[in-house]
Formats: C-alpha cells, structure tokens, sequence
C-alpha cells in the first residue's frame, strides 16, 4: 500500500491532479448558483409556443410533462417555485392556515362588531343619496310628491335602521362563513394570481440561506473532486472525467438541498449541530411567512372579493339581501300600509328590494377600504404568526418544500449536465490524465 502512494506522488501529473477539485468546485458554485436562477425565475412562463405540443404533451412521460412549457405548448421555462405557486398554497392552507381554526372562528377574530361600526360609519353618508336615487329610478312621482318633511323623514329612518341592519349583516355572514368562505380556494387562487408572491416567501427570510447554498457549491465539488482527481489518475481513460462530472453535478444539487431542508429536527453529531438551514429560523420564518400572507393574501380586502365576487358571491348577495328586507320594511314606519297601496304593492316591493340589492354592495364595500383592511392584518399576522411557529419542524419543511420538490429531478438533472460539461471542458484544457 506504501508503495502505491508512494508511486502515485512520484508519478502524478500535479497540475493535472490539482486542477481537478478547484474545476469541480468552480462547476459546483456555478451548478448552485444557476440552480437558484432556474427556481425562482422568471415568474411567468417566457417561451415559444410550438402547433401541436400541447396534445403531444399528454402522451409524453409524466416527468416530461412537468417542465414548464409542455403542457402549455411550447419550449420555454418558468421558475420552479412560481410555477408550483397553487400547490404551494394549497399545502399552506392544510399545514397552516386550516390550524387556525374553521373560517367561522377565523372571522371572529376579526371582531365584527368593529367591522360593523367601520361599515356604518363608511355607508350613513351614503344612505341618503341612494334612498332618493332608487326611490326616483322605480317611482318618480312617490319622490317628487314627498313633500321635504316627509323625505327627510324617510331618510332619518332609513339611516336611524342602519346600525342594527349592519349588525345583523355581519352575523349573517358570521353564522353562514363557512358556506360562504374557502380560505383554501382563496389563497391557491391569489397565488397562482401572484406567483411573484411565493418567490418572496423563499426570498425575504431564506436569502442568507440560499447564498450559503450557493458558497457550499464550491465546497462540495471541490471535497468531490478529489476521488475524482484520484480516479482519473490512477486509471487515465478520457471519458472518465465527463462521466464523473455527472455523478459530482448530480450530488453537488442533491448535497444543496439536502443542506436547506434536511434534517427536520436538530441532532448533533460529533458536538457538531445537524439541521436544515431554513429549519434553524422557523421562528423568523414564521414571522416573515406571516407577515406576507396578512399583506396581500388573506386581508380583509380579499375576504369582501371573495364573498361578493368568488366562486360562492350569488349566494351571499341572496343570503344579505334577504336579511335587509325586514329591516327595510321596518323603515317605512307606521305609513308602510298607506305608501304600500299608494303605490302598488308590486312597486313597493320592487323600491325594498331594489334598496336591499343597492345595500349589499355598499355594507361589503368597506371590508375592501386598503386602510381599514391594514389594521385589520396586524390580528391575521398574530393568528398565523402564531400557528407557523407551532407547526412540526417536518410539516413546516413540508410546507415550504412543495412548491419544488416534485421538479428537484430538473435540478439535479441540470447539475448532471453540467458536470458532464465541466468534465468535457477540463478534457479540452489539460488533456487526458493518468500516470506520467
């Protein structure tokens, strides 16, 4: 064995072998850097859309289909992490977000009766306004006739209603919130709006972590490079270095990930500290996680969306409707009768529900003021502050890792690629190795 070592250092092409760990370590930052870029760029797809891809697409193998590009027909790309937006959010919602209770306790969180004063006080200058808009659009003559008093009397009531026609609409959405609101549907829909968004999670607290990702690039490939160099010595065969490169790209991604996500819970070994990187800040993770969805995803603004204009909105405009029309009897006062027949029963009825329609709109319309909604965040930030933290170290890696780990094989594919480049181009610099 002596005389083995002592042979190769006799014998060794030193330039050669030395070269090969600083090549793979070069290959290696390169591999993680570039690895990066294809993650989170670009945030919509850039490509060329090619006749008859799509319907190819189908056919071809399930990994196939998964790069960006196939299944939209055409060759281009999209970045990982924006293009699993949806299941990302998805996975949230069921790691997360559902942990903080059913949508009924989540709204209540939200302390309705100050959404209530915020909606009242929004509407009561409107009230008087649209009472006289409706009134003259479904009878002209009822408001023209209306002598000042008694239009002002109407108005009076019609506002003096408010408070307590307010109030009994934001129960109603209380009592009915979990017909009415999917945070699931919500959230995957708002990120695969904004897949800008899922990019800044990763980006605004794992950034210090990506970057080291990237610097351990070069250490892995470099310790790597080292058996190679050994290999490519000893045995001298031009297509060594090439096939090797692909086994060292492949684990230098591999190791990358590895390092981020890997392990969940913290061991120790030798002294040393084992824990996924982004594991080590949960806490801040969580804050950050937190902060971005009470911003821009589940906001009070979002929520009024949702319940008016998503998948459910018809219902809730019947459900409030409904709710106002009694109240809006009760605002005619004791001469409902007598304006009921002075009108027709059919117009009197046309002029309350036209209100009630009006009226929905209206009560909603302040869960959508962007002031108003911001310090309504700063209670859904605590909420899902609060529960990130709480999550198992393996569901929160769960949770961040979904967006990517279907398309890692891309990445370590890339890796694989381009060791087998770097392994060709060092072949085109120093030649083929092996004992001199």
């Amino acid at each position: 064995m002596l005389l083995e070592i002592d042979w190769f250092f006799q014998h060794a092409d030193w330039w050669h072998v030395l070269s090969i760990p600083v090549f793979t370590g070069v290959v290696g930052w390169l591999i993680n850097w570039t690895g990066l870029v294809m993650l989170f760029s670009p945030v919509r797809f850039h490509g060329i859309t090619i006749p008859g891809m799509r319907q190819l697409s189908r056919v071809l193998p399930r990994k196939i289909q998964e790069v960006p590009g196939f299944l939209q027909g055409g060759i281009g790309w999209q970045g990982i992490v924006p293009a699993r937006a949806a299941k990302m959010g998805s996975i949230a919602v069921d790691k997360a977000i559902a942990k903080l209770g059913t949508p009924k306790e989540f709204y209540q969180q939200l302390e309705p009766d100050q959404i209530a004063e915020h909606i009242v006080q929004v509407f009561e200058p409107e009230v008087p306004a649209m009472v006289e808009q409706i009134i003259r659009r479904e009878h002209p003559n009822l408001w023209r006739d209306l002598p000042a008093r008694g239009r002002t009397a109407v108005i009076a009531r019609v506002q003096a209603q408010l408070p307590g026609v307010v109030h009994q609409v934001t129960d109603e959405i209380g009592e009915h919130i979990d017909q009415l609101l999917d945070p699931k549907i919500m959230v995957i829909n708002h990120f695969q709006s904004n897949p800008a968004l899922v990019v800044r999670i990763f980006r605004d607290f794992g950034q210090k972590e990506l970057n080291l990702m990237v610097a351990f690039g070069f250490v892995f490939g470099f310790v790597l490079g080292i058996p190679v160099a050994i290999v490519d010595h000893w045995f001298g065969q031009w297509w060594l270095l090439p096939v090797l490169g692909v086994i060292v790209g492949w684990t230098t991604n591999a190791l990358g990930m590895w390092l981020i996500f890997e392990p969940p819970e913290e061991h120790r070994i030798l002294g040393i500290k084992v824990h996924g990187l982004f594991l080590r800040r949960q806490n801040e993770a969580a804050e950050v996680y937190a902060q971005i969805i009470a911003d821009d995803v589940i906001t009070l603004e979002n929520i009024g969306d949702f319940l008016l204009d998503g998948p459910r909105g018809d219902r809730t405009r019947q459900m409030l409707a409904e709710a106002m029309r009694p109240a809006i009897d009760n605002a005619a006062g004791p001469v409902r009768g007598a304006v009921r027949i002075a009108v027709g029963t059919r117009r009197f009825d046309n002029i309350r529900d036209a209100v009630a329609v009006e009226a929905v709109d209206r009560t909603i319309k302040p869960f959508k003021d962007p002031e108003f909604s911001r310090r309504q965040a700063e209670k859904i930030y605590d909420l899902i502050a609060q529960r990130t933290k709480e999550l198992p170290p393996r569901d929160f890696v769960e949770m961040m890792r979904s967006a990517i780990k279907e398309d890692e094989w891309m990445l370590y594919a890339h890796g694989a690629i381009m060791g087998f480049a770097g392994g060709l181009l060092h072949l085109a610099i120093f030649g083929v190795g092996g004992a001199t």
